[in-house]
């Protein structure tokens, strides 16, 4: 049985991850923040399969470190890194856009990735397998007006995807990544400061993704046989066709 490792497990993408998962022969360690929604996640999943939780922040190098040095013998080989925390903060143009907010998803998206890829790798070269997915974003292959520093971080994680796979591939080890498109998580609840309004603003007219699909989509990429890597994936709901156009009249 393979074990995959989820960082953002407590909500959208990367908690429907985990539960397909779970009821598809893996052994789960969930990843996140929010000690309440991880353990009762963890509760669901224990009907399926094994499950071991890790309570951090991906921007705390330590913290990453020290809680994947700790896990159980029985979760210490991770066959599966889904690289999914990851955020947007505001939606402002460059010349009034808020330090923390860049900060914040600097740290999440690029630096959080590397820390928590950095401190697995070591093992899957040593046993010379592994499978990374990194979650990227339609963001990080078109930038569109106002998404300046968050566009620049899933630019960030495109590249990193693209080199770690060059970087990796002597040992075997397949990487790549999903872009999503629209999604309706509590992205852009987050991305607009719990300005319940605007978020749902963001999706109508039209039918988004939901975290499922890409779940979905997960397992397949990491369900096929190993000499196939899907090494680079874009995923739009059907009535978006870039980052900037969508068809917002298909629900009218």
């Amino acid at each position: 049985m393979k074990t995959a490792l989820i960082t953002g497990a407590t909500s959208g993408i990367g908690r429907a991850t985990a539960r397909i998962l779970a009821r598809n022969n893996y052994k789960i360690i969930l990843c996140g923040r929010r000690e309440d929604r991880i353990l009762e996640l963890q509760k669901e999943l224990l009907a399926f399969t094994a499950v071991h939780t890790l309570l951090f922040d991906v921007r705390d190098k330590k913290a990453v470190f020290d809680s994947i040095t700790s896990l159980p013998e029985a979760f210490s080989t991770i066959d599966v890194l889904i690289n999914n925390a990851g955020n947007a903060h505001g939606l402002d143009p460059i010349q009034t856009g808020d330090l923390e907010d860049w900060d914040a998803m600097i740290d999440i998206n690029v630096k959080g990735l590397l820390y928590v890829s950095k401190a697995i790798i070591p093992q899957m070269i040593e046993r010379k397998s592994g499978h990374i997915i990194n979650i990227g974003s339609v963001a990080g292959k078109e930038v569109y007006p106002n998404g300046n520093v968050y566009c620049a971080s899933k630019y960030a994680v495109d590249a990193l995807n693209k080199s770690m796979r060059m970087d990796l591939n002597p040992f075997g080890i397949r990487v790549g990544a999903i872009h999503p498109g629209m999604v309706e998580t509590e992205f852009s609840e987050v991305r607009f400061k719990g300005d319940k309004d605007k978020a749902a603003a963001a999706y109508k007219g039209l039918k988004p993704l939901q975290a499922e699909d890409i779940a979905d989509i997960i397992h397949f990429v990491v369900s096929r046989p190993y000499h196939v890597n899907i090494a680079d994936l874009i995923v739009f709901p059907t009535a978006q066709a870039s980052a900037t156009i969508a068809n917002r009249t298909l629900l009218d």
